[in-house]
Parts: C-alpha cells; structure tokens; sequence
C-alpha cells in the first residue's frame, strides 16, 4: 500500500514582482532542492497587502519551474551554418570571459567605452541593490543608464529640488484621504506605482465609504477611471497645460491654503505670475477639458478635508514630464497637503535610506551625453541616447555592454534602434536568467536564482509604501547545487575585475587599497548580514532576530507628518519654482498659441493619431510573458481604436493594421472601443517576442507587437531627457 504524501510546509513570503510587495503563503512539498511549491495565496496577517494576491504572485511558481529559464552561465557561439547559439560553461569560465572582455575593451578604447544597463528589477531585487555598486563602481564609467529614465526619473528630479533628496517623494495618503485626484496612473492594473499600495480596489472603496472623492484624468477609460466617481479624458501630452491651469485657478480665486508649511515655501508670488498666461480658458481647447471642469476640481480639492494629486506614467513620460511632476507637488504644496494626514506624506521605513545617506541626493545635468549632449541625473545618462552613444564613432563611443536584470530592446525608445545597436557591440554580458530580446546579443550571461530562492528585504519600495512596515522573508526553496544568488555573483565579479584592472585604477596607492578592502569586506558578507548592520545603525526601531520570529511583517503604523521636521533639521527651506521650471513655461505658452498641425500623416491623408501605452495586471514590462497562466485568454496585445478613428479608416474590429511611425512599423489586430479618447490609440508595453533567437517557449507563441518599435528615441522631456512614450505621432493602414 501507497503511504499517504506528507503535508506540506508553509513559507511566509512576499511576492516581488511589482511594487505591491504583497504577502504571501507558499504550500511546499519535499525537500532542498527537490522541493515543489504547490500553491501560493495571500497572506491575510500582512500588515501592507492584508492578505490580498493578484495573478503575478501565482506566477512564482511558473517562474520558478520555468524550462526556459538558465540554470548556469552560458556563452554565444556560432554553429558551423552560421547560426548563433549558447552553450553552458562553468562559472569560472565565465567569470574570466566577461573579465577579460570588459578589460580589453577599456584598455584598448577607455573606461567610458564600457556601458552599464540596469533594468527595472534590480529595484525589486535587494542583492543587486547591496552588491551590485562593488563591481559597477570599478568600471569608472560615465556610460551608466537604467530603466530610470523610461520611467520615474522626472518624480527624483523634483523631489531633489524641493525636498532635497531624489527618493524623498511624498506619498498619497490613501488609507484616510477625503479627495485623490489621479492623472496618467491606473493603480487597479499596477498595484500603485512610486506609490506601494496592494489591495488598492478595497482602498478606493473605503474612501468612497467614508464620502470622499475619486477623480481620473486619463485619455483611456481605464480600470481605476471605471471604479472613479468622475473620469475625464484628457488630451495626452497636455498634462501639464492643465495643472498649470489648476495652480492658476487657486491664485485666481484666491485658494491658496499652505497651512502649517507657510513659513518654509519660498518664491509662491514668483509661480503666481509663472502660471498667469495658464487660465483654464486659455488651455481648455488644448487639454479638452472645459475652463468650468478644471476649475471646480481645483475648488474641490482646496476644501477636501485632506487631498491629494498624484500623478505617474502617463504624465511622466511626455514632453513636459518634470514640469508636471514640480505642477502636482506645487499643488499638493499650495493646498496645505504636503505633510498632512489625508494628503502626500513621506514614509519612515525601518531602514531608511536617506537618512543614514545610502543613497545620494542626487544632481542633475554635472556632465552631458558625448552625441546629444543630454544631461546626466545622479550619474546615469538618460537611455534615449545609448543607441547612438554605440552608433556614434569618436572618442568614447561605446563598445561594451552589461545589462543587468533589463530587457531595453522591448523597454526603450526605438527599440528596433537599440537592437541592431547591440549587434554591433565588441562585448556584451547579461546577468540575467533569460535569453531575451536584449541579451540574445550578449557574448555571456550569467544568470542569478530566481525569486523564491533567495530571501528579501525591500530596501527600496517601502520608502513608497502607504503604511510604514517592516518584513524579512527567508527563501521559499533551495537553489539547485551550483546556483548563485545576484549578490554572489556581483561579488566575484568585483573581486576578479579589481586583480585583472589593478593597472588600470585610478588614483594613489592608499586610494586603491581602500577600495579593494572596502569591496572584499562587504563582498564577504550577505544583504542579511548587511541588513543586521544597517538595523543596528539605524537606532535599532527593529531588529533583524524580531523579523525573522515575525515573518507575517511588523507593523509600524500609518504614515505620518515628518517633512517640516526633516527639512528643519537640515535648515532646508523649500523654493517653490526652480530655475529650469522657470526657463521651461514659457515654451508651454507657444504651444498654446500655435496651431498644431499633423505632424505626420499615412497613405490615406489622414492626420496622425497620438499613441499611449497600457498597463495589465497580469504584465509587468516585457518580463511576465512565459507564463502560459499569465497570458492565456484573449490576446492583450491589441490596439485600441475609438469608433470615430475607425469609421473613418475603414476598420472593423479585430483586423490586422500596420501602425507606422518615424521609427519602424508594427502589425497587431485592432480593438474597437469608445473607452478612448477619440485621436488616440493605446498598445500595451512589453511585448514583441518574435525576434531571432529569442528562447522564450511561451513567450514567442503569444508574441504581440512591441510599443518601443514605433516610439521615439527623438521624443524626450526637455529638462531631463527622459523617453517621452505618450502622444507619439502614429498612422493606421491595413496590413
């Protein structure tokens, strides 16, 4: 007789995938490396996500179990046809092949011929965040770019202005806000952005339970707007002519109510005239939203009993992105709902960041691309330009690439750009566990265990997190034999490289001896190790033995008002209107009173459609689609089309298009729906899984068309560079 299977253990974790960060409770079977996860579900004693899951977090296990997945380093061969394929090497083998790869190129060509690319995950990743610099900071390159600025950028340029440090975002409020005004965000899809907030459909719910207000302004009719008590479909890339007419609206009218922050704001009579030209009058025609509307919301949102702007993607990548992030901080300002229960708070982690300066303050603009001349942000170029930093010859091109945990084939401007720029490179590594889009053309990957083999405290998200908490999970399985974490890797990486370039340092003797104990000290020890001292160092609000006996997460209470505080403590001052905001309006004031004429047109004569991304639950950038759970159902990767645009072209629903722009042309079936605004067509981000070469089994069978083959590596934020996604000037023809 069968003896009856022992039960399973259950591991307490949390799901980093996204920002939520959620709890979770895995089911494992069996033993070390041999063990099986057999369900994952919520955790409902998390004191953040209470127990809520979305489809991602199953997705662990698929992850986890993935055939596709590397399980070993692997180099770039050619066959004897011709055909490029990988083959497994030993990690030592591996190790002196990027070395000795990375060293010749700087030897022969400079340190600034070496680039680094890191994606979005090493955010969610805290092993490359504790160990990553040790190798990085070595290459004593200016070529540095992340997923940064095709994202968030402009939110750390104008917290660094205001607050005084790029991580010091304020926070909306959620759990106890009275009215939230959101623009260019779908937090129902994303689980929050620059804004962790799981089970954020329950929040919503409770804020409209205790009568507050939901308000969207969004040329899509998208999840949140559905739910919202008012949705508004504004023009994209006309974000900031509106909120500009808001600050104009509260000057006007005389809604300025700073509160408790009056005596730090400095410069408001300066923004007074700096809006005037901004009336809801003057920008209604431009942004679509009557004079009327804009000045109600803005009415309302005075006398909200604690309100809140909050803005994201839509209104961060676009031409005028800072200008709109410094507009929803100057209104959150002016209303006296910065530092307000109800309003925007800065959040208190446990291991706090800026605090204890492990993370700079950031500046902007020290030195500039070597093609365009576009400004660095706290060391990272913007990523628009690192195409043609490969492309360009000269001094300083760049002949060498490591991308880390980043796919920017599918994630950048001009994708298709960027794609035959990687082909000609002299080297390229990937620390990754994918041959993707991106690290096909890479000479070597190393790939790291995945999710649930190693253990995790979120260094990053919880400085974004609507409720201060604290949570350590241990690994839910064993690695297989041989496996490294991120953290290992970046660590022999950083020892190997300092033998092999100790010629190549710069800098005195002591300079360098200090470097080489600094990076062998900490490369000895774990993030958990790390996070014990940095705890310790902290104060010791919480320690490392109490998360390990609480691994449900230790609550550390609502948010609370502390920027007046922090700003004191340092003699800060806040200068409502930066010297680039200044320089910037008034290019706002000629786009309202030009005409806008098409800027391009397709065979038919029809004038261009403005083309915005969209964001799925059950997506997270180019990285979900190899889980046949995640992308079963009906295809996702559709253009949406409002009736009017495809009566006119002569399109039915579910028809192949060729949408074409001054980059390339993608073909992808058409879904026809009123829930966009009417010029304005809407493609997923992420997907495109059909280039050569690409092992992504499930991936390539559902391989839709990628948004970043028809955006605009011309198209950037004036001030900062970063890739402006929304308003790209599309056409539709037939396929």
């Amino acid at each position: 007789m069968s003896q009856p299977s022992a039960a399973p253990r259950v591991h307490t974790g949390v799901c980093n995938l996204c920002e939520a960060i959620c709890g979770l409770r895995f089911d494992v079977t069996g033993e070390g490396p041999a063990a099986r996860i057999t369900a994952v579900r919520g955790n409902p004693d998390d004191p953040l996500s209470r127990g809520h899951i979305c489809p991602k977090a199953v997705a662990l296990k698929d992850l986890h179990e993935d055939p596709d997945r590397l399980r070993q380093p692997v180099r770039r061969v050619v066959g004897p046809d011709g055909t490029p394929r990988f083959e497994p090497i030993s990690w030592d083998q591996a190790f002196d092949l990027v070395v000795e790869g990375l060293v010749r190129v700087r030897e022969q060509h400079g340190a600034n011929a070496v680039a680094v690319y890191q994606g979005n995950p090493n955010v969610h990743n805290w092993g490359n965040i504790t160990h990553g610099h040790l190798f990085f900071s070595q290459l004593r390159t200016r070529a540095r770019f992340s997923a940064t600025s095709a994202d968030q950028l402009p939110h750390h340029v104008v917290a660094h202005w205001l607050y005084g440090h790029q991580l010091a975002i304020p926070i909306p409020d959620i759990d106890r806000t009275q009215y939230m005004l959101v623009l260019g965000a779908n937090p129902l899809a994303s689980n929050g952005s620059l804004m962790t907030v799981p089970d954020v459909r329950a929040r919503f719910k409770a804020l409209r339970e205790r009568g507050g207000k939901l308000v969207v302004l969004d040329p899509r009719r998208t999840e949140t707007a559905a739910i919202a008590d008012e949705h508004h479909a504004i023009d994209p890339g006309t974000d900031a002519a509106w909120l500009l007419a808001v600050l104009h609206t509260l000057f006007d009218e005389d809604l300025i109510r700073p509160g408790h922050l009056q005596g730090l704001l400095d410069q408001v009579d300066a923004v007074r005239e700096a809006v005037h030209p901004f009336s809801p009058e003057a920008t209604a025609a431009h942004t679509g939203i009557d004079a009327a509307t804009t000045r109600r919301l803005a009415r309302e949102l005075t006398a909200a009993d604690g309100g809140v702007a909050y803005g994201r993607m839509g209104v961060s990548t676009q031409a005028h992105g800072v200008v709109c992030q410094w507009a929803i901080q100057a209104i959150n300002l002016l209303t006296g709902n910065v530092d307000r229960e109800g309003g925007a708070l800065l959040t208190s982690p446990a291991l706090n960041l800026i605090d204890m300066k492990l993370m700079g303050p950031g500046h902007l603009g020290a030195w500039r691309s070597r093609v365009r001349g576009a400004p660095e942000f706290s060391g990272e170029l913007p990523v628009s330009v690192l195409a043609e930093e490969i492309r360009t010859p000269g001094r300083g091109q760049v002949r060498a690439l490591v991308t880390a945990a980043g796919n920017p084939v599918l994630s950048t401007p001009n994708g298709g750009q960027l794609d035959g720029a990687l082909a000609g490179l002299d080297f390229m590594v990937a620390i990754d566990f994918y041959v993707n889009e991106t690290t096909r053309h890479a000479h070597v990957i190393l790939p790291p265990t995945c999710f649930v083999e190693h253990d995790h405290y979120d260094l990053v998200f919880l400085h974004l997190a609507v409720r201060n908490v604290a949570r350590y999970s241990a690994a839910v399985v064993e690695p297989a034999p041989g496996a490294l974490h991120d953290w290992q890797i970046y660590a022999e990486l950083a020892r190997r490289y300092a033998q092999r370039a100790w010629a190549l340092e710069r800098g005195g003797l002591r300079q360098r001896l200090t470097g080489l104990l600094t990076r062998g000290v900490v490369g000895r020890l774990s993030p958990r190790r790390l996070l014990a001292i940095g705890l310790r160092r902290a104060g010791g609000q919480v320690k490392l033995a109490q998360l390990e006996a609480q691994p449900d997460g230790i609550d550390l209470g609502p948010l609370k008002p502390s920027l007046v505080s922090r700003l004191q403590r340092r003699q800060r001052r806040i200068r409502l209107l930066p010297e680039a905001i200044r320089r910037e309006l008034p290019t706002l004031i000629t786009e309202l009173t030009t005409p806008a004429a098409a800027s391009l047109q397709g065979p038919d004569g029809l004038p261009a459609l403005k083309l915005i991304g969209r964001r799925d639950v059950r997506s997270n950038n180019s990285w979900m689609h190899n889980s046949a759970r995640l992308v079963s159902g009906k295809p996702r990767c559709t253009l949406w089309v409002h009736p009017d645009d495809a009566a006119r072209r002569g399109l039915h629903d579910g028809q192949t298009v060729t949408v074409g722009s001054r980059t390339g042309r993608v073909q992808v079936p058409v879904h026809i729906t009123p829930d966009i605004r009417a010029g304005v067509v809407s493609l997923p981000h992420g997907w495109g899984h059909d280039r050569p070469g690409v092992a992504l089994q499930v991936a390539r069978a559902h391989a839709g068309a990628s948004i970043n083959d028809l955006t605009d590596d011309r198209l950037t934020d004036r001030i900062s560079a970063n890739a402006a996604f929304s308003a790209v000037p599309v056409w539709i023809e037939a396929a």
